[in-house]
């Protein structure tokens, strides 16, 4: 199995149990403080993340890809030099950035949310930002050794010491307020980003094989190179990355304000999108485990391949990709869109918010293309072009929230429909962005028998829950008719042929049955 396939599976596998360990956080959350608190939360965390990535300047994506290309030929000073420059930028901006947000924070709850209880989970949160700037680089540095293990475990790590700490100290603020439960949640986040930082130092420690301390400033001082290297990647995808995390920071300043010209309150509209934000879209989000893992494991296989100019080997590494997007995301898209009341009854108590769920569900087909699209286009040095299909896409979402939210017979849909648009168009230009660059194949018979599996694996789901297992609790009615029409899809992408001997044999516990 090549190092691509073999990392993708190790982060198959770590994904799929951090999201199941993340969702275990959000029931919790919801529990604990509800859909205003999570809206709360929702809305502060978009300020926090825009701050991140201007922390780290794009530098994960062009440490991965640096690294990888210098690893191809052996050169491990130059490893040293793209770490020591790396670790330099992120722990400066760090140490302007975390003081500048607290500082900032009365001014931006007070001009520009209409709720000023956002001030407190805000300010909770903002110590992560060094302690997430120092773990990118690292990050970037496993991902570009093409080792996924160290990334995997600290994900699964800081999942664990959440779940532990959210409820306690939820609980345990929850008397003094809303924001200040809200505020906890934030700060259990940074316990367990803090541990899972130590947890990837020490695998460092133990991998490396050069020293970072000796003559750190001498290197810094002589790293000019591996500095422009690092920018030529990085500036590009900074700039797609920031202009999604403005977008994002935009977005609830824009629909609480939009809600209120509708005539909708500020507590509301908290609630409103903390129940689009914090409960329908992660659920969605969820199979993007299967995307993030392929577009992390994608960036160094594809520079590898492009430094080398085989395009027969790019392409066919992002035909598996997305091959395998496609078929993971085509059973989320069914899963969610039948079973969305139940599955929101389950987990949050309430089928509050399952009508966002049916309203964005079958978009989501071309969101789970987009992570691996975005990834080969910035390991073939076309950040700039992903860049630019991001700031159009983040324009027209606002504008098309703004337009829409803003009228009372919209409301809220007309945020998840704004999403919904900019996800759609950004994923389509990402497409014809790679087809210009690269030979492409486009399987028409594949996608038609796709189609076909999906709808009728969709009738079944329905036709299962509403005529099945009616007299049983709902969750045991849910889990059944889940696994029943799970089993259907698999069966039916089988006997199409889209789902292969060769796909099966890379998974590895199906393998040994094979």
């Amino acid at each position: 199995m090549s190092k691509f396939l073999k990392g993708t599976m190790i982060l198959l596998a770590a994904g799929l149990f951090t999201r199941v360990l993340g969702f275990i956080n959000r029931i919790v959350i919801a529990r604990f403080i509800g859909e205003e608190g999570v809206g709360l939360y929702m809305m502060a965390f978009p300020t926090l993340m825009l701050v991140i990535t201007i922390t780290q300047i794009g530098l994960p994506v062009a440490i991965s890809k640096c690294v990888a290309e210098a690893d191809a030929v052996g050169d491990r000073q130059k490893i040293k030099k793209i770490l020591v420059v790396s670790l330099s930028i992120t722990i400066l901006l760090s140490f302007i950035f975390t003081p500048g947000l607290i500082l900032l924070a009365p001014y931006l709850t007070k001009t520009l949310f209409t709720d000023p209880r956002i001030y407190y989970p805000l300010v909770a949160i903002t110590p992560i930002i060094p302690i997430v700037a120092v773990s990118a680089v690292l990050r970037g540095y496993f991902q570009g050794k093409q080792n996924m293990k160290p990334f995997a475990i600290s994900q699964m790590i800081e999942q664990v010491v959440r779940i532990f700490l959210i409820a306690l100290l939820a609980k345990a603020f929850l008397p003094y307020g809303i924001e200040y439960a809200a505020a906890g949640v934030m700060f259990a986040s940074i316990l367990g980003e803090l541990i899972s930082l130590l947890y990837m130092f020490a695998m460092f420690k133990l991998k490396k094989k050069f020293k970072v301390r000796r003559n750190f400033f001498k290197v810094v001082k002589s790293g000019k190179d591996a500095f422009n290297e690092l920018m030529r990647v990085a500036l590009p995808s900074l700039g797609s990355r920031l202009i999604g995390n403005i977008s994002w920071f935009l977005e609830p300043i824009i629909v609480a304000n939009s809600l209120a010209l509708a005539g909708v309150t500020a507590s509301l509209a908290t609630k409103q999108y903390g129940l689009l934000t914090g409960f329908a879209l992660p659920l969605m989000m969820l199979p993007s485990f299967v995307t993030n893992s392929l577009s992390t494991a994608l960036v160094p296989a594809i520079s590898e391949a492009n430094i080398k100019r085989n395009s027969l080997l790019v392409e066919h590494r992002l035909q598996q990709a997305l091959r395998f997007s496609l078929l993971a995301g085509g059973l989320s898209v069914i899963i969610l869109y039948v079973f969305a009341d139940p599955l929101m009854t389950l987990m949050y108590g309430s089928k509050n918010g399952s009508q966002f769920v049916k309203l964005m569900a079958p978009f989501f087909l071309l969101q789970y293309y987009q992570g691996p699209l975005q990834a080969a286009l910035q390991a073939m040095d076309l950040a700039r072009a992903a860049m630019i299909n991001s700031l159009i896409g983040a324009i027209v979402k606002l504008a098309v929230i703004f337009a829409l939210a803003s009228q009372p017979e919209f409301g809220i849909n007309g945020a998840a429909l704004g999403i919904v648009t900019s996800m759609l168009l950004v994923t389509l230009l990402h497409f014809a962005t790679i087809l210009k660059k690269i030979p492409f194949t486009i399987y028409v018979s594949e996608y038609v028998k796709f189609a076909a599996v999906t709808i009728v694996a969709g009738v079944f789901g329905f036709w299962c829950f509403d005529h099945f297992f009616s007299n049983q609790i709902l969750i045991l009615r849910l889990i059944i008719c889940i696994i029943s029409t799970s089993l259907l899809y698999v069966l039916l992408l089988i006997m199409t042929k889209l789902l292969k001997k060769s796909d099966l044999q890379m998974i590895p516990i199906i393998n040994k049955f094979i």
